[in-house]
């Protein structure tokens, strides 16, 4: 047996936010919509990976969600326009990464990051 994706899942009723902050500030596709649950992603990629952490490094609480980008600037640039909150950074980590935190609109904490 081998895993062939791994789902993170958000219990939430607002899916029109949802929307707008996975799909239009972050540019995920929608890959799947039955109305009770909309998947986003993006078609060309699939990476499995799960994380369990005691926190979220740099002393920070650990993170729902860990989203890698290509851009950061354009990321923190498109949420703060969006008007969600920056928790955290964006900061340069001593392990290679430089990233930010953000809270979605159902409340969930997303660290957005760019390895260097």
């Amino acid at each position: 047996m081998k895993v062939k994706r791994i789902v993170s899942n958000i219990a939430s009723d607002n899916q029109k936010e949802a929307k707008r902050f996975y799909g239009e500030v972050l540019g995920l596709d929608t890959l799947m919509d039955l109305g009770w649950i909309v998947t986003y992603g993006a078609d060309d990629r699939m990476s499995l990976q799960i994380s369990v952490m005691s926190e979220g490094g740099s002393g920070t609480p650990v993170p729902d969600l860990s989203i890698e980008v290509d851009d950061l600037d354009d990321a923190l640039q498109r949420v703060q326009t969006a008007g969600y909150p920056i928790e955290y950074g964006p900061v340069d980590e001593p392990w290679g990464v430089r990233r930010f935190y953000t809270r979605d609109p159902l409340g969930k904490l997303v660290n957005i990051l760019v390895h260097r």
